[in-house]
């Protein structure tokens, strides 16, 4: 008798499951709106959410470690105001110097998480949900909420990059895109093929262990909170691109989204797991189920009880696998 081919019921990896997610999604909405599926939609999309990708690339590092940072969106915000300000009062106006001030400010915020995590021994979620707090506050207190318009030409003049044509169409990648490929490319080289990757996931595999390998665990959190702090400066950057204003609050209150989607893409809050392909593809899950919303006419609120559910349910997972992991320790 023939055997049954069983190679299609073998596991998948959290890529593939997405993959399949994604493809489902797609024809749903394709087959809902005519406009879904154009490439000027596309285009649009991947540009609306490369901030979103940038901070989600940055987070996934922290997750790897075995940490949360919730403070992102505010040391974008509070990195923004202080550019833009330093443009225009004081005559700041080089690209180059003000994107390395940016990301040197922001990885001062983001070491200064770690530090306060790795010597106080506090939970992270805890620490980086008050910094949020504190640095957020701070920003409308002394701005009292003021947004800034009058920004220098370089930073908000439109730029065309990578220009094509398909058909009788011309189309072009936008910058915000390109910035986030870049960066993706950047940290899957760091994360797959470099030393200090591996050590990332060895401290969020089992941060003892790797301690007694001879990593140092500090240098690690310095690292990895500071590389999310770097990305949340450069993706505030871009938002000001996009939007052509500074506003102190139009980033805080998106970190559930970012969470969400760094989660979907494989990330364990246990540390330890995760992939810089899955976090784009949770990335572009949102995106595309928040669009399809739209265009369909659904009330984008609801996207919210779906981010709520993913989150809930990646605790609940995350929780249930530690658990039996002890149990089977016990026996």
């Amino acid at each position: 008798m023939r055997k049954l081919n069983l190679s299609w019921f073998r596991p998948v990896s959290n890529e593939g499951y997405l993959a399949y997610v994604l493809l489902l999604v797609m024809i749903i909405f394709s087959l809902s709106s005519d406009q879904f599926f154009s490439l000027q939609n596309l285009l649009d999309l991947a540009e609306s959410y490369a901030v979103m990708g940038i901070f989600a690339l940055g987070l996934f590092v922290v997750l790897v470690t075995g940490g949360i940072d919730i403070s992102f969106a505010a040391t974008a915000s509070v990195v923004q105001y202080a550019v833009a300000t330093l443009a225009i009062q004081y005559g700041l106006h080089s690209v180059g110097g003000s994107i390395l001030l940016a990301v040197a400010f922001g990885v001062l915020l983001g070491m200064v998480n770690a530090l306060l995590i790795y010597h106080l021994q506090i939970v992270s979620i805890i620490i980086t949900i008050s910094m949020q707090s504190l640095l957020f506050g701070l920003l409308m207190w002394l701005t009292n909420g003021r947004s800034i318009y009058d920004l220098p030409d370089w930073w908000i003049t439109p730029v065309s990059v990578l220009p094509f044509k398909v058909g009788t169409e011309n189309y072009q990648l936008g910058l915000p895109t390109l910035a986030l490929l870049i960066i993706a490319v950047l940290t899957w080289i760091l994360m797959n093929k470099t030393h200090l990757g591996r050590q990332l996931f060895a401290v969020g595999g089992d941060q003892e262990s790797a301690r007694r390998i001879g990593i140092r665990v500090q240098i690690i959190y310095l690292f990895a909170y500071g590389y999310l702090g770097a990305l949340a400066a450069l993706g505030g950057l871009v938002q000001v691109y996009r939007t052509g204003e500074v506003v102190p609050n139009a980033l805080v209150g998106g970190e559930l989204d970012v969470l969400a989607a760094a989660v979907l893409g494989g990330a364990s809050l246990n540390g330890g797991k995760g992939s810089v392909v899955g976090t784009l593809m949770g990335v572009l899950l949102i995106g595309l189920l928040k669009n399809g919303l739209n265009l369909v006419g659904v009330s984008n609120y609801f996207m919210n009880i779906i981010i709520g559910l993913v989150i809930v349910a990646a605790i609940t997972a995350t929780h249930y696998k530690k658990r039996k992991e002890t149990d089977v320790g016990f026996a």
